[in-house]
């Protein structure tokens, strides 16, 4: 009877000497209600309940991730990966600069935005060119907002300073267009700038293919750096395959035209059509023509044989 209770109790997490005690106290025949309600008494509390008490060690995890250990990163984190899928970035830095300035003033401001909107999506190579003279003080014809920031750039080895000096008093300035064309081509990157090069083009017909296809237009709107969605027109692709080395192509999937049969727009409806085979549209005039080309030419043969001798 003793060795039954305590196996009993024991399932139930109580320690063996606190089970013990009580069996003493009230006797071996005691019941097991009696029991429990004297273990209760005495403060003794399951194993599985004091377990609960205790503080837990555990972190709190955020709904959806699905690992705590701090080692592992998130997929796109490691820049070696960024780099391999993603274009190089070369930015006239002159044409940022004044645009964001309204063509009035020469503001670094809009170049940091440029930068950081590349920075954002996990470009690592990202250059800007500006011409050296823009380290001189400002001066009231070419006047510079946050001037600071060029310096910021340089120390972060992102702002390239095109060569400049003075002869005889005259500034000679290296045309720094084509060290942004020339580092681009060779990179195999993007062009960021609203200037068309349309001087280097005729100079070299293999960059005047890399302008038109890798040439990168932008708008600021309200400090904020926008790019267009389709960088080469409707047809062209999108600005994420613009910018990345292995685009992705989407699978062309039909809709079904909701007119059906009652369509009228012939071969200039963009919707799919199951009950003409393989897309052979043809315009409602087009289709008319071919129903009465047939009638007709019969009805002549007839007339011509009636008129005949």
């Amino acid at each position: 009877v003793h060795q039954s209770k305590l196996d009993f109790f024991c399932k139930l997490g109580y320690g063996k000497q606190d089970i013990c005690k009580v069996l003493e106290n009230l006797g071996q025949e005691a019941l097991e209600d009696d029991v429990l309600k004297e273990l209760i008494r005495m403060g003794s509390k399951p194993q599985a309940l004091e377990s609960q008490a205790e503080p837990s060690s555990l972190k709190l995890v955020a709904r959806g991730s699905c690992s705590t250990s701090p080692g592992l990163k998130w997929l796109g984190e490691d820049e070696s990966d960024a780099s391999d899928y993603l274009r190089p970035i070369v930015i006239d830095g002159s044409n940022v600069a004044m645009s964001h300035g309204n063509k009035e003033v020469f503001s670094c401001w809009g170049i940091q935005l440029a930068v950081d909107w590349f920075r954002e999506r996990g470009h690592t190579y990202i250059k800007v060119f500006v011409p050296l003279w823009r380290k001189e003080p400002p001066r009231q014809d070419s006047p510079i907002a946050d001037q600071h920031i060029l310096e910021e750039l340089e120390k972060q080895s992102i702002l390239v300073y095109t060569p400049s000096r003075k002869v005889k008093g005259k500034r000679v300035v290296c045309y720094d267009d084509r060290y942004i064309v020339k580092v681009a081509y060779e990179k195999d990157g993007i062009i960021v700038s609203n200037d068309h090069y349309r001087d280097l083009q005729n100079e070299n017909p293999e960059w005047k293919w890399f302008i038109e296809q890798r040439l990168l237009m932008y708008s600021f709107v309200s400090n904020r750096f926008m790019p267009p969605d389709d960088p080469l027109g409707r047809h062209g692709p999108t600005l994420n395959n613009f910018l990345s080395k292995k685009p992705v192509l989407r699978e062309q999937k039909w809709q079904p035209c909701p007119y059906g049969k009652k369509c009228t727009y012939g071969n200039k409806c963009k919707f799919y059509h199951p009950e003409r085979p393989h897309q052979a549209q043809l315009s409602v005039a087009d289709e008319l023509r071919a129903k009465i080309k047939v009638p007709l030419s019969l009805g002549k043969e007839e007339e011509q044989r009636n008129l005949s001798p």
